[in-house]
């Protein structure tokens, strides 16, 4: 497990984040679940070819924080509580997407222009 901190505030961003691995987890992510424990998450890498990442709530039970960050991990766009059924927007030139039960970004205090860094969970 992994963490995400906002380095430009000095908060938590997440303090339990999954790590979506494989193709087959990155098409799983959250669906099946019933919600998100504060302070869990779930870290996608853009796998594509595309400069553009976007996530969907097709199936999904519960609202979520959306923060995608660029290849210096600094946050270019969140999608505040996005519910379920819905897309998120499409993000050009982000590299990570990381899905947080909503509100997660908002009590971390993290905006765009934000920088994170990822460490190891202990």
């Amino acid at each position: 497990m992994w963490r995400a901190l906002n380095q430009t505030r000095g908060t938590t961003l997440c303090e339990l984040l999954e790590l979506a691995e494989t193709r087959a987890a990155q098409n799983k992510g959250l669906l099946g679940r019933g919600g998100l424990e504060r302070g869990c998450g779930m870290l996608f890498d853009n796998r594509s070819f595309l400069p553009v990442m976007w996530m969907h709530m097709f199936f999904m039970r519960f609202a979520i924080d959306i923060v995608f960050v660029d290849q210096s991990d600094r946050v270019i766009r969140i999608n505040h509580s996005l519910k379920p059924w819905r897309l998120s927007s499409m993000v050009f030139g982000a590299r990570r997407a990381l899905e947080l039960e909503a509100g997660a970004a908002a009590r971390a205090s993290t905006a765009p222009g934000d920088v994170l860094r990822f460490e190891v969970a202990e």
